[in-house]
């Protein structure tokens, strides 16, 4: 019988481009040595090395940039590589995956890593668990092991993106029979072994000698992160005491220009804020034209960004629909809309500690909508307002936010066709046909779907001239995907 082979895979399915070995495109041959110093937002005193509850910049860097491994990694350029896996394959209908696993991987206590690594850790990550993985796994009928370095993950239906999911900074793995220490010590296969952690203040890490990625990764001989704001940090990069500053602000990267020694990295990836409204069309139809999407790429996020089509699906995406149209601003015709819906005031929930620039973003949101005779209160109401990275697929992405059931669906949104469309795309492997079903997708979430997405906002960094990158960085996430520790090197 055919299989699927994870070459295959990366040229007809879901990744764009050939498999890298180590993203460094063609720049120089990296330097070792020194130490990396970083500031990232986003500690708190509450953290712990348990991933389950990981959701910021700090902690995401930490361990699953430098400390842990996940079985795959997404590279610099989109395209899927092995990290603890090192190949993978399906059966044609991509519904049985079987993961082959690295034989020259050891926990930073020791134990070689195996299958039994897999399992047990996966199983933090049940239907039951409060894990924010559990949804991506729960398409998971049975998780076996073949041998001591194979595992087979039986899948409910098809999904030719699975190999994608398992790089979620979540699914870090741990050492069997070893978890509970590993999550208070910070036990990984990672680049990096811990040296020092203080929840929500800093985390210092020293190279592993003799990792599998040698040559490859972690240029660095030690790691210091500071876990501060943005404004601190740009104020210790100007000292000269750190390297780099994570996710600075739109009005920061303007500054950086008069700024010697210091560039502006950027990358345009999936982050965005979208207001999703439990009301009718007429109403999705007023908010959609009565927002002015060029002013708040131009006046709030400084032009670091894109114009959003009202779907998550965004540009770091492989099948994002670049040519279709936004809907326009047009105050008449939203505040026609308005009078259809009979709605006079908007009252809308706004998440809590909405980051930069999220919270100018949503601000900027309820100015606009009060100048077309619609006013704002924040509260419990008939909208959501959100922000999220997004994610690395177009399947991962719209399964999450916005298929029935869904724990993001926070409009309760069903549409049968669109669920029907949904698992048609997920099951092709043809990356032509899939490139079709998933723009219709988007077409059809601009018309008909719940969420008004204006605008994405680029990942914007400041890292000093005696730091060096790739020629090209990840842009699912801040800081190289939150993997810099390992891609990045001293000039």
């Amino acid at each position: 019988m055919t299989r699927i082979s994870r070459r295959s895979l990366l040229t007809s399915g879901a990744a764009a481009g050939v498999l890298a070995a180590s993203g460094l495109g063609v720049a120089a041959a990296p330097k070792t040595g020194g130490t990396l110093r970083a500031v990232l937002p986003g500690g708190s005193v509450s953290d712990t090395w348990d991933a389950r509850e990981h959701s910021e910049l700090f902690m995401m860097a930490a361990a699953h940039g430098a400390v842990f491994d996940c079985l795959t990694e997404i590279g610099p350029d989109g395209a899927l590589r092995g990290e603890l896996a090192e190949s993978w394959d399906a059966s044609p209908d991509a519904r049985v995956w079987t993961f082959d696993l690295r034989r020259d991987a050891v926990f930073h206590n020791g134990k070689a890593f195996g299958a039994d690594d897999v399992l047990e850790s996966f199983a933090l990550h049940g239907p039951e668990s409060r894990s924010p993985a559990a949804p991506l796994l729960a398409g998971v009928q049975n998780l076996r092991k073949l041998t001591g370095h194979q595992v087979q993950f039986e899948l409910a239906a098809p999904n030719a993106d699975f190999p994608y999911l398992l790089s979620d900074y979540h699914l870090v793995i741990y050492p069997a029979g070893y978890v509970e220490l590993a999550m208070i010590g910070g036990i990984g296969t990672g680049m990096y072994r811990v040296e020092n952690f203080q929840p929500g203040e800093v985390f210092s890490a020293s190279r592993v000698q003799g990792h599998y990625k040698d040559g490859k990764a972690g240029f660095f001989d030690s790691l210091e992160f500071t876990a501060a704001t943005s404004a601190l940090g740009m104020q210790m990069l100007s000292d000269g005491t750190v390297d780099t500053v994570g996710q600075i602000s739109a009005v920061d990267a303007v500054h950086l220009a008069d700024w010697r020694g210091v560039r502006l990295q950027k990358a345009t990836g999936n982050a965005h804020v979208a207001l999703t409204s439990h009301g009718d069309l007429n109403l999705r139809r007023a908010l959609q034209h009565g927002l002015d999407r060029r002013a708040l790429l131009d006046d709030v996020l400084l032009g670091h960004g894109d114009i959003g089509r009202d779907s998550p699906v965004g540009p770091a995406n492989q099948y994002f629909a670049v040519k279709l149209d936004a809907p326009a601003f047009d105050s008449d015709l939203a505040r026609h809309f308005l009078k259809k819906s009979g709605v006079d005031r908007l009252n809308l929930s706004v998440m809590h500690h909405l980051p930069a620039p999220s919270s100018q973003l949503a601000e900027a949101i309820g100015t606009q909508f009060s100048a077309l005779g619609l006013p704002v209160q924040i509260g419990t109401g008939s909208g959501v307002v959100h922000s999220s990275a997004g994610r690395a697929t177009e399947d991962w992405v719209l399964s999450i936010y916005l298929t029935a059931g869904a724990p993001w669906n926070a409009s309760n949104w069903t549409h049968p066709m669109f669920e029907t469309m949904l698992l048609s795309a997920r099951s092709e492997l043809d990356s032509t046909k899939r490139r079709a079903r998933y723009q219709d997708i988007q077409e059809l979430l601009r018309n008909e779907g719940p969420m008004t997405v204006p605008v994405f906002a680029d990942h914007l960094q400041a890292v000093s001239n005696r730091i060096e990158t790739p020629s090209a960085i990840g842009r699912h996430w801040a800081m190289d995907n939150a993997r810099f520790a390992e891609r990045w090197w001293r000039a």
